[in-house]
């Protein structure tokens, strides 16, 4: 029988993971290339053959996303499958449109053949969009079952931007971890907490292996997504987190809006800082959707080191790289440091930006007079070093998860912003969690 021809459309996570569940070993189809995008210095990669199959032992090309339209004509493809996460959704129909018109069929994969049943109790946490709140929301979450006496570990959603192989299976329990598989800035921003508050946490590229292997150090399982994605794993208490400052954003993007009807619990986070308005809009368009699940309340309070040095100061605001990146928010953190606390003037990095970080701000205007914390790679890590270096300002104010300053020498003063999730009355995370354990 002749096999189906499939290109996974991805950016080194859910399209992996598609690959792993679905068709690394299924003789119905053949894949014949990845393409990426989202992430830098993936496309023109291999997905390797150790971790393809025996169906695959040259490995897969992955090749940039803007070669589609010739790769579909020039392998002869049946099938496109879209495999990354938070997008609106005439975005997705637009990259239809062109996938139809080279002549193949376009595909979005659900839970159905891609989830992973557990064998302890699974809870995941997702989102509407990029930068919600989900990583401050498992932790909340890990600190309430560990109160309980439960034994628990987290598995995050992947970024393997190193060596695929060694990135297999990666378990991460102490800070020296975080070298020891030369993370990226956005991995240590989401294992760093972790670590420190006492979770271990794993991830990688194989989610199959990589459960298995949790299960064995745990009571309960904690999926901590990426982006919007979908949860890799089967859950049995699903928690999406909402965010009013993009009111309305969680029936637009994909795939945030299957995360929001199929939750249990819906947090709207970060009501401390935005509009009432807003925040009634994510309230209705909950009960639009998914009226039967539980709603709570939370806020995300900031804490700055230091904070009077901000009073007056040229402030340059470094935030984190995703979420003003493609979760397309235009301030975090850093920035309503600067506004609480009074500095005099939020200055534009644009006229200091070197290299990759000036790609940066040609990929994503948007962005405007913020920094973000990109950091995908050593050479990234020293254009952003450069970047903070060249700016002439009195002051950084650092709103990213990890505190930069332990990666990039910074030539000036700075402070940092933290931030954990505060839920608001009740119901609470307590509350659902005392039910589920």
């Amino acid at each position: 029988m002749k096999r189906k021809k499939v290109i996974i459309m991805g950016a080194a996570g859910r399209d992996f993971h598609n690959f792993n569940t679905y068709f690394r070993d299924n003789e119905t189809y053949e894949v014949v290339a990845f393409t990426a995008t989202q992430i830098p210095d993936i496309d023109d990669r291999k997905y390797p053959a150790e971790l393809a199959g025996k169906l695959y032992p040259d490995g897969i090309k992955i090749h940039p996303e803007a070669e589609l339209p010739e790769l579909i004509k020039q392998f002869d493809v049946d099938e496109v499958v879209f495999a990354y996460s938070d997008v609106p959704y005439d975005y997705i129909m637009s990259r239809s449109a062109l996938v139809n018109a080279a002549g193949a069929d376009f595909r979005l994969m659900g839970t159905k053949l891609t989830q992973i049943k557990s064998t302890k109790p699974l809870i995941g946490i997702c989102a509407v969009r990029t930068g919600c709140g989900k990583s401050q929301t498992t932790r909340k979450v890990a600190k309430i079952l560990q109160d309980m006496g439960k034994r628990v570990v987290a598995i995050r959603h992947p970024m393997p931007y190193g060596n695929l192989v060694e990135q297999r299976v990666q378990r991460y329990a102490e800070l020296a971890d975080l070298d020891k598989y030369k993370c990226t800035i956005e991995e240590r921003e989401e294992y760093e907490p972790h670590i420190v508050a006492g979770t271990i946490i794993y991830a990688g590229v194989d989610y199959e292996a990589i459960l298995r292997e949790a299960e064995k150090e745990a009571d309960i399982i904690l999926w901590d997504g990426g982006n919007n994605d979908l949860s890799f794993y089967k859950t049995d208490l699903l928690i999406t987190v909402a965010d009013p400052h993009r009111a309305g954003d969680e029936l637009y993007y994909y795939p945030g809006e299957a995360n929001l009807r199929a939750a249990d619990v819906v947090v709207i986070n970060k009501m401390d800082s935005a509009d009432a308005e807003d925040i009634q809009i994510v309230r209705e368009n909950i009960m639009e959707v998914n009226p039967d699940a539980v709603v709570i309340d939370g806020a995300s309070p900031i804490f700055v080191e230091d904070y009077e040095q901000i009073k007056g100061k040229r402030v340059l605001v470094v935030e984190d790289g995703p979420t003003l990146t493609h979760g397309e928010m235009t301030y975090g953190a850093g920035v309503v440091a600067a506004q609480k606390f009074g500095a005099d003037e939020l200055v534009d990095p644009r006229p200091y930006t070197v290299r990759s970080i000036t790609a940066t701000f040609e990929k994503y205007p948007e962005i405007g007079t913020l920094l973000p914390a990109m950091g995908y790679g050593e050479h990234q890590i020293k254009d952003l070093e450069e970047t903070i270096n060249n700016t002439e300002c009195d002051l950084v104010v650092i709103g990213t998860p990890i505190d930069l300053r332990k990666l990039v020498k910074i030539n000036k003063p700075a402070v940092r912003v933290t931030y954990e999730l505060q839920e608001i009355g009740k119901p609470d995370l307590q509350d659902v969690l005392a039910r589920f354990a």
